[in-house]
């Protein structure tokens, strides 16, 4: 049975569920940045997942691609390059990290985890990007 790691909770919010992933907006206003996490119970690799979900992933990684630009374009932080990452190293349970980016952003050219510290979104900010991930993934 599914059930979503606390830590994704006290660093996220809440997007909607895709045909396998729950999807959360990193509570982090320094990039557009989703996570999506596979409601499959116990999951903590690729490998835990059938080819069919494998592949069902693939496609909903593409699809927060698409929204993580609709949320740099809705907060006026415009993406350059889409970062997507499997770690895995802190929380353990299977998630894909799908991470904005652009020259000059608090981390560019290296990756986002472990620089500075999470800026929270403002009200208006939070409420738009949470929108525009919605309007993007049809959630």
């Amino acid at each position: 049975m599914f059930e979503l790691d606390p830590a994704f909770v006290a660093t996220s919010q809440a997007v909607g569920d895709l045909a396998l992933c729950h999807v959360r907006l990193q509570a982090d206003a320094r990039w557009p940045w989703l996570v999506l996490i596979p409601r499959i119970g116990g999951a903590r690799e690729l490998e835990d997942l059938s080819v069919n979900d494998r592949m069902a992933l693939m496609e909903e990684v593409v699809r927060a691609g698409e929204a993580v630009r609709a949320v740099g374009a809705a907060t006026g932080w415009p993406v350059a390059k889409l970062n997507v990452g499997q770690l895995g190293n802190v929380t353990p349970q299977l998630h894909v990290h799908v991470v904005g980016r652009r020259p000059g952003d608090a981390a560019w050219p290296d990756p986002v985890w472990g620089v500075g510290t999470a800026e929270a979104y403002r009200a208006e900010a939070l409420t738009a990007a949470l929108a525009a991930a919605r309007a993007a993934l049809r959630v």
